[in-house]
């Protein structure tokens, strides 16, 4: 239960969901440096639509086709046998298991964010993260998962687990991180047993576009209790991380440290963030306005 992260991972909420398109009006620049920065702007906006379009072909496809298949642990598919991080489902080939044309999208969209990165350097990004000031740092709010390639991250109700909602909370005064994880409704209508799920973690800035992550503890919303109904009551399970506990435990016996878990920015702004995990996950999440 490792991710990070912003928006529903079905079509519901997506549709309509484009950068504006608009007209690149040329000021007067002073010198080839103005000019030079400018010309990387406009580079940056029209990368940043053709991502979001990506995205949306994404959906689209997904939805005709088919979406991954992900349940809990490894058994499930969620994490890699070995090293019980997150599996990557670009990497392993899920998405051409479903199609040829998602798994041509999701490489699209992989490109795409490449160029984006390329264009953007992220520079002083995390200046102000958890610091008094943390709500000048643009990672700070509210954001919702577009796209993934993390297994941990990906919800359908084909799965046992279900379909869900996911987001990602950043405090960057306090320099926490929740991810949370809203289940939808199953078939007949009635809330599944687990409803929610929140799981906390501490952040702290390593560098410009680094953040290292700590697990703190995965809070579970139930609506059952020993398989007995609770109507509209609920009760909240406080419980540790599991799979971060479990690579503590075998570095103890291979005498190796722990690896830190960190994701690196590749692209941010007042609306869109891109970041790559230590495994090689892509995250695509955009800001939810108040």
């Amino acid at each position: 239960l490792a991710a990070a992260y912003g928006a529903s991972c079905g079509v519901a909420g997506w549709a309509g969901y484009r950068a504006p398109q608009r007209s690149v009006r040329v000021p007067r620049l002073a010198s080839w440096q103005e000019k030079g920065e400018f010309i990387l702007k406009v580079l940056q906006r029209r990368s940043k639509e053709k991502l979001l379009d990506a995205i949306q072909n994404f959906k689209e496809v997904e939805l005709r086709d088919g979406v991954a298949s992900v349940d809990f642990g490894v058994k499930g598919g969620e994490l890699d046998k070995k090293s019980r991080a997150p599996r990557n489902l670009a990497a392993d080939g899920a998405f051409f298991r479903i199609s040829e044309d998602l798994g041509r999208s999701a490489n699209r969209i992989l490109g795409l964010v490449r160029d984006l990165e390329r264009a953007e350097k992220c520079r002083g990004a995390l200046r102000y993260f958890g610091t008094a000031d943390g709500a000048l740092c643009p990672l700070n709010g509210t954001w919702r998962l577009l796209f993934t390639t993390a297994a941990d991250a990906t919800f359908s109700r084909n799965s046992t687990r279900g379909g869900a909602a996911v987001s990602n909370i950043v405090d960057a005064v306090a320099g926490t991180i929740t991810n949370c994880i809203d289940f939808e409704p199953r078939e007949d209508g009635k809330s599944p047993t687990l409803e929610q799920l929140r799981v906390r973690l501490t952040a702290q800035a390593e560098s410009d576009v680094r953040l290292v992550l700590a697990f703190r503890y995965v809070k579970a919303q139930l609506t059952r209790l020993f398989g007995i109904p609770l109507g509209r009551r609920r009760v909240t399970v406080k419980l540790p991380v599991p799979a971060p506990l479990i690579t503590r435990i075998r570095s103890i016996f291979n005498r190796k440290p722990p690896p830190k878990p960190y994701f690196d920015l590749l692209y941010l702004d007042n609306t869109l963030r891109v970041h790559r995990t230590g495994e090689g996950n892509i995250f695509v999440q955009g800001k939810v306005v108040d």
